[in-house]
């Protein structure tokens, strides 16, 4: 799907009066992200990572164990964001990843805007679409999370292991989220992102 049609669709779900300054398609990066908002953590989590634990999240990926989770994360991808429950990062990565998936694809879309930063959600992706799932797609696209620029403290591109495009966004309450794109595409919307972000 071409740029336009995404910038054309952000425009429509900005308020009345709202100029969109720059977007990327990018997701959040791999790795240990903010644990979820207070009124959804589990009741009664294990209290710590066994060898076990991580060892049966490698052999068996779809039995999971939160701590053994985050820690091959740690080690696979170290550490992707950091916040406190509640924060800015926890919320943010919270709505691009609910707690009850319903396992279909989607992809993530961030827009800077001269009031806010947003984060939108597109419609079911098909790898092998057609132009008609592709609409579709771009026409259920909704905002999952907005915050106002002001708890936007910084943005920046940098190199992370053997990506040279992560953006990480650094919230006012000292929490941090980080994005990436895949490796072969270009990190020029990122870039945007972040300058519009911090200009």
């Amino acid at each position: 799907m071409d740029g336009t049609s995404y910038l054309d669709r952000i425009g429509q779900l900005v308020e009345p009066g709202e100029r969109v300054l720059a977007y990327a398609q990018a997701e959040v990066g791999g790795g240990v992200t903010p644990p979820p908002p207070p009124d959804e953590v589990a009741p009664d989590a294990p209290g710590r990572a066994t060898v076990t634990s991580v060892l049966l999240n490698l052999l068996v990926p779809l039995a999971t164990w939160d701590r053994g989770d985050r820690l091959v994360d740690l080690i696979g991808w170290g550490i992707a964001g950091r916040g406190a429950p509640g924060s800015a990062a926890s919320r943010l990565h919270r709505a691009l990843h609910p707690p009850r998936p319903d396992g279909k694809l989607r992809h993530t879309l961030l827009a800077v805007t001269d009031r806010r930063l947003l984060a939108c959600v597109t419609g079911e992706v098909k790898l092998l679409s057609k132009r008609e799932d592709d609409e579709r797609s771009l026409a259920e696209t909704r905002v999952a999370w907005a915050a106002p620029r002001a708890e936007v403290a910084s943005a920046r591109v940098g190199w992370h292991r053997l990506n040279p495009k992560r953006l990480r966004i650094d919230f006012t309450d000292g929490s941090w989220l980080a994005f990436t794109v895949p490796i072969a595409e270009s990190g020029a919307p990122l870039r945007a992102l972040a300058a519009a972000l911090s200009g």
